[in-house]
Order: C-alpha cells, then sequence, then structure tokens
C-alpha cells in the first residue's frame, strides 16, 4: 500500500471510529484526547497510525471496520507499515 493510499484508508478508520458511538469514548479516555484535538490532528500521519495501532487491538474491531469499509482485514496493518511512523519494528 502506497502512502497516499494507506491515509486515505487511516482517515476512514478515523470516520469509522468516530461514528462508533460505543468505541469512540474507549478511544478518547485511552488516548487521553478530546474531540477537538481529533478535528486538529486528523491530518498527523503519525496520530492516523495511533488511531491505527488503537484498532488493532481487537481483532473484532478490525474485522468491524475492513467490513464496513470493504477491505481485507489485512488493510489495518497494511496503511499502519506505509504511514510515516508506521514502519514494522524488528527486534533480531
Amino acid at each position: 500500500m502506497k502512502q497516499v493510499q494507506a491515509e486515505t484508508f487511516a482517515l476512514q478508520a478515523l470516520s469509522w471510529l468516530v461514528a462508533n458511538d460505543e468505541l469512540l469514548p474507549v478511544f478518547l479516555g485511552a488516548s487521553g484526547l478530546s474531540s477537538d484535538d481529533l478535528r486538529a490532528r486528523a491530518g498527523e500521519a503519525e496520530f492516523l497510525v495511533s488511531v491505527l495501532d488503537f484498532l488493532s487491538m481487537d481483532d473484532a474491531w478490525v474485522i468491524a471496520l475492513c467490513a464496513d469499509l470493504g477491505h481485507p482485514n489485512t488493510a489495518v496493518q497494511e496503511a499502519r507499515f506505509a504511514l510515516p511512523g508506521g514502519e514494522q519494528v524488528h527486534w533480531t
């Protein structure tokens, strides 16, 4: 996935998260962000990586997101790795 595609997907994921009345408060509580912070940081690649990282914490969230957006379940990780700051870490 190219960076532009990854940013588009991550923005769609953020929109999906914001529209989810049950999951949004969990994200806000875990991140310490406000709704205003979401709007202000939506264009930052590092912030979008954090959204994808949050959604990756639960397989059910990934499956629901990807089903709703019409993407394969691998799209979350592919987008994360394509964004600046989201590169996969190799510990070896």
